[in-house]
Formats: C-alpha cells, structure tokens, sequence
C-alpha cells in the first residue's frame, strides 16, 4: 500500500494508527473502577509539557490498524470502549465508533476538544488545555469535565472552563502526577470551598495497572 492510499483510508477513518489497546480499569473520573477497554491513538499536537505519554504525539510511530478490525477484537473482551490518545478526535472516528455500537458497546472518549467532534460517543470526558483549547461546540456536550490541576493559577482555568460546559457535566479536579502530594491538599480546600466540584485520582497508578 502506498502512503498516499494509506492517507485516504486514515482521512476515511478505515484505518487509524493505535499506539495500543488493551482492557484494564477505568481509574479516573466519573467512571473510575469499572472495566473498560482501552483504544490509544497516536497523534497529538496540543503538547502538554506535563503530559506522561508523550510517545503517543507523533502518529507516524504507530501502526495504522484496520478500523473494523480493531472494534472486532475489543467488543469480544468488554463492551464499555473508552477512546484516548494522544488527541482522538485527530482522527474521524465515524466507522470505528458505528462498528462498536453495532457491537453493543457504550464509547467514551478521552479528549481536550481542541479538534471537532467525530463518531457516536456516549461519555464525553473534556479536559481543557491552555496550549490547544476545545472549540466552542464541544462544551454543551460534555459528560464530565476534568481538569488537571499543575499550579495555582490552574484552579483559575478550572473555573473559567467550568463556566462554559452545561449544568449536567459532572465537574473534576485532578492533580498532575508528579505533583499530587502538593495538590490534593490544595484541592481539597478547594472543593471543600466550591462543592459543585469532585476530586478526581489516578487510582490505576496506585494499583499498578495499565
């Protein structure tokens, strides 16, 4: 296959480039503790400094996968799909999320909404960066919004974007990793002020699951 007719099925969404997949526990946010199978796509350009899979920016390093192929293989293991990257909505998302849903599956996506949105998606999990922020269509549709807390001026941000999703979007506080015994304490006194917001943990790291 030629480069060229590989960049017609990727535009096509019938190829996508997986970094890789794999079925673990969702260990963030809304949706923390249940089992859920894990899609990475590769390809990023928003460029969180703080970001920890950096490796999964340049789409030219990971394999472009067959679309159909992929939904396949993940519906037999589990039918809760959680879509991440990377930036997902890179890509168009329109036949993988179609085969999944024919598949039975409930899709939810992990994305900045810096790219618009594409595909059939039941959980919309919007964490808003300052290097690439969502378009404006994306907030209303939201299912929960989490924002990764790094240093004081990102609770600002946090409100800022809080005030453009709907009244329904569950509302989340997240430390960066590296900087969680710092932040949580800050984050507490914050919610306990704010109580609309949750406190979110990277309970998988803990764990010591993918």
């Amino acid at each position: 296959m030629t480069k060229e007719e590989e960049n017609i099925l990727l535009k096509e969404g019938k190829m996508l480039p997986v970094m890789e997949h794999f079925y673990t526990i969702q260990g963030e946010g809304f949706h923390a503790g249940k089992a859920a199978y894990f899609i990475r796509l590769g390809g990023c350009d928003v460029g969180c400094h703080w970001c920890d899979v950096k490796e999964s920016w340049d789409p030219t390093l990971h394999p472009l996968m067959d679309t159909v192929e992929i939904a396949e293989t993940v519906a037999k293991y589990c039918k809760t799909i959680v879509l991440t990257g990377g930036e997902p909505l890179m890509w168009n998302l329109d036949i993988l999320t179609s085969k999944l849903k024919e598949l039975g599956c409930t899709i939810h996506i992990e994305t900045s909404g810096a790219y618009p949105m594409s595909g059939h998606l039941d959980w919309i999990t919007l964490s808003p960066k300052k290097t690439g922020l969502p378009l404006a269509d994306i907030y209303k549709e939201a299912s929960e919004l989490k924002m990764i807390i790094f240093n004081q001026n990102d609770f600002k941000f946090a409100e800022e974007q809080a005030s453009k999703v709907s009244d329904s979007c569950e509302l989340y506080l997240q430390s960066e990793w590296s900087k969680r015994d710092a932040n949580y304490p800050k984050i507490t006194d914050f919610i306990l002020e704010n109580p609309r917001w949750r406190s979110s943990i990277q309970t998988h790291k803990y764990l010591n699951i993918p």
